[in-house]
């Protein structure tokens, strides 16, 4: 039995006429009326009764032509769900973000990610730029959001946005009143940093545009994370450099002031394996590209 055998008889029970039925699926009349035959002899039951004037379903062709047509909308989901996937807009994506990425270009990608391919699941999961390549190797993730640069040639990466520096202060400071900063008068501050190995590119750029002004900063503090560090600043801890994007943390006990200095722009990347097949995940690729564009 094939498909096209149960199309001939789903199409004749519909007509009900054997003339209609094969003008309809493009074939004579004769090897219409052989097929159900054919078709009638492989089930061991008649589906159709005939006469000279018309022709009727009988009651097994009725409960046949339910299930039949059961399977062809089955059939037919299973066809959608395959060109879905093939295009990439079902199926499931991990995905890794630095913590700094959350209050810049992160919220704006998802919404308009979800928006585009709502049937794929999307797993978020906040974590230190060292954690996702660990994690990307492993494939326990599918695409991050992290500091570049990334030195590994197992994957693609590009940059998707950039942004200034600033500083983090506390509100009791005595520099908290100055629209701008000269970073050398920050020269005998404690400072507050995260480890160089979580995002070495970002850690380089924070001490060079120190020692630019004339010093090394003092860390007496880390932290792993870009809210931690704001938090620790609210505690009067210390003094952080951070991504411009921060001032949407509102932070009581944190102002934010611009560097008069020049500042380097930091950057968000996008990256994923250079071996990835999976139309899901060159989906998001795609989608990211045409938004960070447009920004």
């Amino acid at each position: 039995m094939e498909l096209r055998h149960l199309r001939y008889f789903v199409t004749l029970a519909e007509e009900l006429h054997f003339g209609r039925a094969a003008e309809r699926l493009h074939i004579a009349q004769p090897p219409l009326s052989q097929q159900i035959r054919q078709l009638e002899k492989e089930l061991d039951f008649e589906l159709f009764h005939r006469t000279k004037r018309n022709v009727q379903l009988t009651a097994a062709g009725q409960v046949f032509l339910g299930e039949v047509q059961q399977i062809f909308r089955q059939l037919q989901q299973a066809i959608e769900v395959g060109q879905q996937t093939s295009r990439g807009e079902v199926g499931k994506l991990i995905i890794g973000f630095v913590s700094s990425a959350g209050y810049n270009i992160l919220p704006i990608l998802l919404r308009n990610f979800r928006g585009s391919v709502p049937g794929v699941s999307l797993e978020l999961h906040e974590l230190t730029t060292d954690l996702q390549l660990e994690w990307l190797r492993q494939g326990r993730m599918d695409v991050g959001f992290l500091r570049p640069p990334v030195e590994d040639n197992i994957f693609s990466w590009e940059i998707i946005f950039q942004e200034s520096l600033i500083l983090a202060l506390p509100e009791t400071h005595s520099l908290a009143n100055k629209s701008y900063i000269c970073l050398r008068s920050l020269a005998n501050e404690p400072f507050i940093l995260f480890p160089r190995i979580l995002a070495p590119g970002l850690y380089d750029l924070i001490i060079s545009l120190c020692q630019q002004a004339g010093f090394s900063p003092t860390v007496t503090q880390e932290a792993i994370q870009m809210q931690t560090i704001v938090s620790l600043v609210a505690a009067e801890m210390g003094v952080a450099i951070v991504p411009a994007s921060l001032q949407n943390l509102q932070r009581t006990g944190v102002v934010y002031k611009t560097v008069q200095e020049s500042t380097p722009k930091v950057s968000i990347a996008m990256i994923w394996r250079k071996n990835e097949t999976s139309p899901t995940v060159q989906k998001l690729v795609e989608i990211v590209r045409q938004i960070a564009k447009q920004l």
